[in-house]
This record gives structure tokens, sequence and C-alpha cells, in this order.
């Protein structure tokens, strides 16, 4: 059985129609390649049963989407997770499926690596599955693993090339990391999130990827912007640039120690020696987040923008390095959004599970527009593959 994917509680009654069709600017026509622009993978729930399988379609030049010969395929995935070569899929038994891509993004199964044995056997599956930027390593969100079946933690495999199944490499948790993923910046040594367990751990954590794929947790920061006299703030996620930059949100926690709302965007800087952070961010320079609570982040390939999805819907942002984020949107959806990917063409996807539908939207630095939406019952997981191929 799929679960609703949350991170502080998506709510809202939702509905996907005009709300998605209005633009604020003429749309761009500016395209990286005129062939297909990406493989987009949803993992989708088959009617009211506790099974599911995966919608495929091919998006083009224009970020329409066709579907894929095949599609949908009967595998019962959740998370997804692709690296041009192989599509991973979290199931229900604890498992991490690999299935090969063919050269017209259909895919076939190749291999099954168990999750839940190096997390003591816990009762539970992997949340979340992500890459790193090579993509020769897959690390996994657990949740409730350790030997007492409490802790969350995330755990780091390396992709055998050959079949796409998991060597296990190490495993870091201390039970209070959100239920995502991590966020490496351009390097690929350093990656982070953030999250503030029952408004008292006001934690940024801290990973490191050692050469052969396994992560370390560095010590914790507690490097947090400047805020008003006598509160402080809550972060949750990040989400790197290209090059060394985190946009971190965070809401005030007042003195009341309750939220106060809106959330607001801080940039961080890290040092690439050493995974420092540094910032200037100050609430009088943080930009307000209209999405209501944060469910997903994510930053554009180019790193010039930053879109942020939630209950209340999807936001983008100018994002500029080192120097505060800038509003650029309104909401260009206003129904609830649960997870967002990019592609290379200036393609956002979006996924919403009540409203049951994966929307696209073209967005470029200096215009906007809705695309299409499409009918997914419960989408879960997203993964999108741009294209062309690194090797084509």
């Amino acid at each position: 059985m799929m679960h609703k994917l949350t991170i502080t509680g998506i709510c809202a009654a939702l509905c996907m129609s005009t709300a998605l069709a209005q633009s604020s600017a003429q749309p761009d026509t500016t395209a990286t390649t005129s062939g297909p622009s990406a493989w987009v993978y949803v993992s989708s729930e088959i009617g009211t049963t506790t099974q599911a399988e995966v919608r495929a379609w091919t998006a083009g030049p224009d970020g329409k989407l066709t579907p894929i010969a095949g599609s949908p395929f009967s595998d019962n995935l959740a998370a997804l997770a692709v690296n041009g070569k192989y599509l991973f899929g979290s199931t229900p038994a604890g498992m991490i499926d690999a299935f090969r891509i063919q050269s017209n993004g259909a895919i076939t199964y190749s291999a099954s690596s168990n999750a839940s044995a190096p997390a003591g056997g816990c009762n539970s599956a992997p949340y979340y599955i992500f890459l790193d930027h090579t993509g020769t390593s897959l690390y996994d969100f657990y949740p409730y693993g350790n030997p007492y079946c409490s802790n969350n933690q995330y755990q780091a495999w390396n992709i055998v090339k050959s079949s796409g199944s998991l060597t296990y490499l190490d495993q870091v948790g201390d039970g209070t990391f959100p239920w995502r993923n991590f966020s490496f910046i351009g390097n690929n040594v350093y990656g982070y999130t953030a999250s503030c367990f029952q408004l008292t751990n006001l934690d940024i954590y801290r990973f490191k990827r050692n050469s052969d794929g396994s992560i370390t947790q560095l010590s914790t920061s507690h490097l947090l912007p400047k805020a008003p006299s006598g509160d402080t703030w809550c972060p949750g996620l990040a989400a790197a640039d290209p090059t060394n930059h985190l946009a971190i949100p965070a809401v005030l926690i007042d003195q009341n120690g309750n939220l106060a709302p809106p959330w607001r965007l801080a940039t961080y800087t890290v040092n690439t020696s050493t995974g420092a952070l540094s910032t200037a961010s100050t609430y009088a320079n943080m930009p307000k987040v209209l999405v209501g609570d944060i469910s997903q982040l994510s930053m554009s390939p180019s790193g010039k923008l930053l879109a942020v999805a939630g209950q209340n819907g999807l936001q983008v942002f100018h994002f500029n390095g080192a120097n505060p984020i800038t509003p650029y949107t309104g909401l260009i959806s206003s129904v609830s959004i649960n997870d967002i990917r990019w592609d290379k063409n200036n393609h956002l996807y979006a996924i919403s599970q009540h409203a049951n539908r994966l929307a696209v939207f073209t967005v470029t630095p200096t215009s906007w527009k809705w695309v299409a939406s499409y009918s997914v019952n419960n989408p879960y997981g997203i993964a999108v593959q741009p294209l062309p191929l690194p090797w084509q």
C-alpha cells in the first residue's frame, strides 16, 4: 500500500483545473533540444487496491507527454529514482528493484536488493530514494530502522553497472531526519538537509560522500539566520545549486514556542573543502513562501530557479547564489503538490496525490506557462530522466 507522501501535513482539498492553466507571462519558446525532453515515470495505485503500477511518458520539446509503449508497467513500486540506465523503485516488502531502461524509455525488470536487512529487519520500507550526481550510488531514507526499529536513517548503496543490483555500503541515522532526501552540492561530496524535530532540535544535517559512495554524518550545524528578538527558526529540507550554495526553508518559532508562519527561504554557502556553512540571511532578506507547509523544493539544473511545493500549491523563486533569494512567480498552481522534478529543457513536473494529477510547466528565468495535466491515480513517486542521455 502506498502512503500519503507528506512532510508537515498536506491536507487541502484539491482540483487541478483552471488553477493550473493560468500564466503571469508570455511563454518562453527557448529549448535546449529539438527532440524529446525527458522520460517521466510516476508510480500510481491501481484503482482502490494496495497494488501499484508505473506509468511512463516521453516529454516532447514543448513538455507535452506521450505514453511510452507498454505503459503502465505492472510493477508494485512506490519511491522512484533514475540514472539513465536503470529505474529504481522501492517496494512495500522493503526491497529496492532495478529496471533496465530500453531505448524507447520502456522498462524491464533486472534485479532486486533487500533494503530491510541492513535496517535490522524492521517492518518498514524505504520511503524515499535518490542518487548522487554521477548516478553510481543510491541512497534511501529508511524510517524506523536500526536494531531498535525506532530511528530514521539513510542507507548508502553501490549500483552494480551490469545488473542494477545494489551492494550495501553503510547507514547513518539519529531519528530526526525529515522524510526526504539530502541534497548534494556541485562537488558531489557534501550533502545537506534540515529539520526541527518537535520544535526543539533545530538542526542542519551535514553528510560527506566518501570515495566509495558510502556516507559519513558530520557534526550537526546549528547556524540559523538572525531572527527577531526572542524568536528562533525551525528549518526544514534543503536544495543545492550546481556549485556550493543551498536554499533552506525556515519558519519562525515565537517566544511562546509556537510556529509563526509563513515559511521563508534562507541561502547558505558551503566551504567546499570542509563542508562548513555560512549565511548572510536574516529575517529582513528572506522571502516569504506562499505554499504553506512545504512538501519539497527542487533546484533547476542551471541553479537559477528554485521550485517550492506544498500544501497550497507551487511557487518558483529566483536563486542568486550567495545573495538573497528573490520572488519570481506567485502560485503557479493553487492545489496541493507533494513532489516535483525538473528536466534540462525548462520543464517542471509536479505530482498531486489528492488531485490525482501530474502537471507540467515550462519555466525559465523570464517567463512561465502551464503546459498540461494528466490523470494519475494517487501518484506517489516521480522520476525524470532528461534527454538526450549523457552518453548519446
